[in-house]
């Protein structure tokens, strides 16, 4: 949710909330506040993203207000890339923050905790009021003796009492707190149908008895504690990948003061501090080594599934695992600047936000709401008016208001964003917001970058041919000593070949580079010349038999570097960018999902072509410069498609802000990119399809979730006010109305859930956490 120049933003963390749809609450009384532009609740991560004029209000106020509501502010993060550019992203929230707050909340644990005791003290008695009630004499035949001579009724309501004034508590305060904010959301309709069977009850028992409810509200309160119990541990699991994130970073880390190591929290590290990081430690924070060699494992940041090799002037990242050598690091981004703390807020925005889908269901869930209070009242009337007897009438009736809830309305796309954000940040797919989300779900045509997304962006020695005077071995000793003098990237690619096929080492003497033509120098006695076509002829030399090698090389997209010793052409080597070994897999995939694939290139047509070719490409679109990228991306959606752009992040900005769906591929730690929808942490275009298929997978459960959620109301509202009870005799009481309705939430959530078995290419990577038995201290 981005907002325009001279406004704020806040992630409010708003804990009290036990149901999806008492987050409407909130959205409720923030958005009737001066200086509050727009609302985002989010019911499963338990946040509101407020927009507000800083001018009018502050984020005190904002905390001030959600109090008013009963519920707690726990704290709050500005994302700096909403509004304001001086603004301090993804800040945590620190010690002060919460006693600003007045913060005594529960957590998500204590929530559940807290619901589980209460749905067992419902069950408890619930049961008991069962046993005495006539319906346990109509069906099983049960004739409990009442206890002290008491009428059943007035045994039932002293029964019912710790049911009413313990447990279902929360239901009454909770449509308080509705009410106060003038709006209707579950809790009033579960207050209306607990409340008005066992206020009828107990004025029937008040007057001399006759038929009561008490057992219909009392498990209707059961029914109501055991389902969203069961949702509330569903809805936990849907932000692990959060809390798998945090868990990466070290609690503790070893810095040198004063010539002296001491070990303080990872908060308190400094930028410009010196950390020592021993064998098997966690990095804490990002930095420079400036002393020690060792392998670094870099897989829960980057995906990189090899250690890498760190040594002074190295770069290092912090929740990255030291593997065998000690290091010294002089930290350069501490706290939210460091990546691991980017990441987490990348994905926390991503599950704080909206999907379109979700706006129209909240506002649907409102006059759902509406619909059932109306409706439980006209069904009074209904059955009063066709001669029923009032407590039958009664009974339709709340069962009505019970089953019409909208909880699962409201918990239909929010549970899957998060799944669906968390199962890509596992796998080093980090999508900015639902939009992305849902956008990648759509997208037809992908537009690749060549050099860096493609292929490695480094050439590589693909073929070297000879004449046959020279043996090989000699030959590249010679090549490798005159190019070990050059700062080229074709010669270190030729360094790089000799080296790997253990050439000789020599030296080589008065050494000659020639800008854009290649480079001369003596080796052992003999005159060496590299270069291009243009070098040799200034040399004299003519190519011979070679020439036909050489037009090979260039013709197939190829550079061709030639190579003469002594006056006489010795041999012709060709060099390219070569692919990524997953790319022609990346393609494959997408073809699969059915999507169009187009390279974009602004290097030469033939070049392009033989790229195209090797990996399956559809279409190339070659010799473009940068700043043109973008007009041909908007040449490919005039026709209707949904683009995706996959580029650097940097050289594309335009193009990837013009594309529907931007992503930034092998952004390694610079992951707040502004113009990329989606961010990819590996170099590897087979995480595109992956965030294809995850979007995909995304938007299939939020559609089902949302079509469970309506022709569940659709089909139980007409059963639950008893239009099929005269002609079938198929009617339902109440609460195995309140069972239906709590299931029909766990159904939701638990859906959601399974998005988890989600196939996608190549193996899972990032985020995969610690091995046991790793040591968490640096």
């Amino acid at each position: 949710m981005a907002c325009e120049p001279g406004r704020s933003a806040a992630v409010l963390d708003v804990s009290g909330p036990r149901w999806a749809s008492q987050q409407n609450v909130v959205s409720a009384v923030l958005g009737r506040r001066p200086g509050v532009v727009s609302v985002e609740a989010n019911p499963v991560a338990q946040t509101a993203t407020v927009v507000f004029d800083p001018t009018l209000t502050s984020v005190a106020e904002l905390r001030d207000w959600v109090r008013d509501c009963g519920f707690h502010c726990a704290g709050q993060s500005v994302p700096a890339h909403l509004c304001d550019p001086m603004a301090e992203p993804g800040r945590a929230p620190t010690g002060q923050d919460r006693a600003d707050t007045g913060h005594t909340g529960m957590s998500t644990a204590e929530m559940a905790a807290d619901m589980r005791n209460r749905f067992a003290v419902s069950l408890l008695f619930s049961l008991l009021v069962m046993l005495w009630s006539p319906m346990a004499a109509d069906m099983f035949g049960l004739h409990a003796p009442t206890p002290f001579g008491l009428r059943q009724d007035l045994w039932a309501l002293i029964l019912s009492l710790p049911v009413i004034c313990y447990s279902a508590t929360i239901f009454f305060t909770g449509a308080v707190r509705a009410l106060r904010a003038r709006t209707l959301d579950m809790m009033v309709l579960v207050a209306v149908g607990i409340g008005a069977g066992w206020l009828y009850s107990l004025a029937i028992t008040l007057s001399g008895g006759g038929e009561v409810f008490y057992e219909a509200s009392t498990m209707l309160a059961t029914f109501v504690l055991l389902g969203h119990w069961f949702e509330m541990r569903a809805r936990g699991g849907a932000n692990e990948a959060v809390r798998t994130l945090l868990d990466l970073a070290p609690p503790k880390a070893v810095v040198v003061r004063g010539g002296t190591e001491v070990e303080i929290p990872t908060a308190g590290v400094l930028v410009g501090d010196t950390v020592l990081v021993r064998p098997g430690a966690k990095i804490a924070v990002d930095g420079v080594v400036t002393e020690g060699d060792s392998e670094v494992d870099e897989s829960t940041v980057t995906g990189e599934s090899l250690p890498v090799h760190k040594e002074p002037g190295s770069e290092v990242i912090g929740a990255t695992m030291n593997t065998n050598g000690t290091l010294r690091v002089r930290a350069t981004k501490v706290g939210s600047d460091t990546a691991l703390a980017q990441i987490v807020n990348l994905v926390q925005q991503a599950q704080n936000s909206k999907a379109p889908g979700q706006r129209l269901a909240d506002r649907a869930a409102f006059w759902l709401v509406l619909v059932a209070l109306l409706g439980g009242g006209a069904t009074l009337l209904v059955w009063l008016s066709a001669g029923a007897t009032f407590a039958k009438a009664m009974l339709f009736a709340i069962t009505v208001v019970v089953i019409t809830c909208p909880d699962a309305l409201g918990l239909a796309t929010p549970t899957a964003i998060m799944v669906g954000t968390g199962l890509g940040a596992k796998r080093g797919v980090l999508f900015k917001n639902a939009v992305a989300l849902e956008t990648s779900a759509r997208v037809q045509v992908v537009v690749m970058d060549k050099t860096g997304t493609l292929t490695k962006g480094e050439p590589e020695v693909t073929e070297v041919a000879t004449e046959g005077r020279i043996a090989n071995g000699e030959l590249l000793s010679m090549l490798a000593a005159v190019e070990s003098e050059s700062e080229h990237p074709l010669a270190r690619a030729i360094v790089r070949y000799a080296a790997a096929h253990e050439a000789a080492q020599v030296r080589a003497e008065r050494f000659e580079n020639i800008p854009g033509h290649g480079a001369v120098g003596v080796v052992d006695g003999h005159r060496v010349v590299v270069g291009n076509r243009r070098l040799l002829d200034r040399e004299d030399i003519d190519l011979g038999e070679l020439a036909t090698v050489r037009e090979r090389i260039a013709g197939g997209g190829r550079t061709a570097v030639l190579v003469a010793v002594d006056g006489k052409a010795s041999a012709v080597i060709g060099v390219a960018d070569s692919p990524r070994e997953t790319s022609a897999a990346a393609v494959a995939e997408l073809h699969d999902l059915g999507v169009e694939v187009v390279m974009l290139t602004g290097d030469n047509q033939a070049t392009a072509d033989r790229i195209a070719r090797a990996l399956g490409i559809d279409a190339v679109i070659a010799e473009v410069l940068p700043g043109d990228k973008a007009a041909r991306i908007a040449e490919l959606q005039s026709g209707g498609m949904k683009v995706a752009m996959v580029g650097d992040g940097v050289n594309d900005a335009p193009a990837l802000a013009q594309a529907d769906l931007g992503i930034a591929i092998g952004a390694g730690t610079d992951v707040a990119i502004e113009t990329a929808d989606l961010v990819l942490m590996r170099s590897d275009p087979l995480d595109v399809p992956t965030a294809l298929r995850i979007g995909r997978g995304t938007l299939r459960k939020m559609h089902q979730n949302l079509a469970w959620a309506v022709g569940y109301n659709a089909l139980a509202l007409p059963i639950a006010a008893g239009v099929f009870e005269p002609a079938f005799g198929l009617t339902l009481r109440p609460e195995i109305a309140a069972m239906s309705m709590s299931g029909s939430s766990i159904i939701v959530a638990v859906n959601a859930l399974t998005l988890k078995r989600l196939r996608l290419p190549g193996p899972a990577r990032g985020y995969q956490g610690v091995a046991p038995g790793t040591r968490s201290g640096s």
